[in-house]
């Protein structure tokens, strides 16, 4: 059986990107290991949710635990980075902000981990990381690092399939959605002549929406992912994208494992 490391940027992006194909990993046997980068300590959260005292970082961290629970994870792992925020916001530029930390640095803790572990396959982002984020780009780049140090044999960019994404849009129009403006979106996922793994995981979706929400924090019960009809559900997130190292343009893979 073989390892699998999964390395995100904040608690949530696992189960919405690679919840999938980390269950369907723990149920063949594999070993999942999930890396998360910060504790999203800047996130967003209601009035009234966090118990007195209580820090966002906190309850991000127990959700996280939870989440990989559910998705058959083996060992958490934080590298100890602070959640940087969005693109151009003051947090960018923090002490101990992911977004400002030395590449070689991170990318060392990283390293030691897919060392010990010795780990088969990486999943990080693509190289906008999937839509700008500041720290999904800096785990693009901490990881491809990382995997160099280590001698991973296997890396896989987590990616947004933009044409796919559209059509589903198009063929189920919501309200409050501008479809001409999101076509013209291009910092958003990628188009699929760049995708050279698609992994279908239909029969992970009840795990993969349970990880989702076991993160009450970012993703309420009133949150669209929540509230859509299974089926609809299913279909926007039933598959998962990923650019294979050194390989395409062409989807070619049906399975990172």
């Amino acid at each position: 059986m073989s390892t699998l490391v999964c390395f995100h940027a904040h608690p949530d992006d696992e189960c919405i990107a690679t919840g999938g194909v980390m269950a369907r990993a723990a149920q063949a046997g594999h070993r999942v290991v999930l890396v998360v980068a910060t504790k999203g300590e800047h996130g967003e959260v209601a009035d009234g949710f966090l118990g007195d005292g209580e820090e966002l970082w906190q309850r991000r961290v127990e959700e996280t635990l939870l989440a990989a629970e559910v998705l058959g994870v083996a060992r958490v792992e934080f590298l100890g980075y602070v959640d940087s925020g969005m693109i151009d916001t003051p947090e960018n530029d923090l002490p101990g902000s992911f977004w400002t930390a030395d590449l070689d640095e991170a990318a060392g803790r990283l390293a030691a981990i897919l060392t010990e572990e010795g780990a088969d396959v990486l999943t990080v982002y693509d190289d906008n990381g999937g839509y700008g984020h500041p720290d999904h780009i800096q785990v693009h780049r901490v990881g491809r690092r990382a995997a160099e140090r280590a001698g991973t044999p296997r890396v896989y960019e987590s990616t947004i399939n933009r044409d796919h994404l559209m059509k589903l849009i198009r063929e189920n129009p919501q309200e409050g959605v501008d479809v001409e403006e999101l076509e013209g979106d291009l910092t958003f996922g990628v188009s699929e002549d760049r995708i050279t793994c698609r992994v279908d995981v239909t029969d992970q979706v009840g795990l993969k929406r349970a990880a989702m929400r076991a993160h009450a924090s970012q993703i309420p019960e009133d949150h669209f992912m929540l509230a859509m009809p299974d089926d609809a559900f299913a279909q926007a997130f039933g598959i998962e994208w990923f650019i294979r190292d050194g390989q395409g343009p062409a989807i070619t893979e049906t399975s990172i494992l």
